[in-house]
């Protein structure tokens, strides 16, 4: 685990050296891109996400759970529910 640590805090530290070799302003240029990616791709959500649910066609089924496989289950004898309970007095 202290091996993946210390790749990633390698890898980290190289990145942000050569983030540092670039000029201030071009810097500047790939943080206001990088953030207009952002605010874009949060925009296509959200309409998406407004389209979605604004569909007549949206509803919530609530159904019963299916066995997971198609076999029917078989009870042991054992293993038969009952309500009946013997009660001593």
């Amino acid at each position: 685990m202290k091996k993946l640590r210390d790749k990633i805090e390698n890898f980290v530290l190289k990145t942000e050296d050569r983030w540092k070799v670039f000029p201030i302003d071009r810097q500047r240029l790939l943080t206001k891109v990088f953030f207009g990616g952002y605010c874009l791709l949060t925009v296509i959500v959200l309409i998406h996400i407004i389209v979605s649910t604004g569909q007549k066609s949206n509803t919530i089924s609530i159904d019963h759970i299916d066995a997971i496989t198609k076999k029917p289950v078989e009870k042991d004898a054992g293993q038969i529910d009952t309500t009946e309970i013997p009660i001593k007095e």
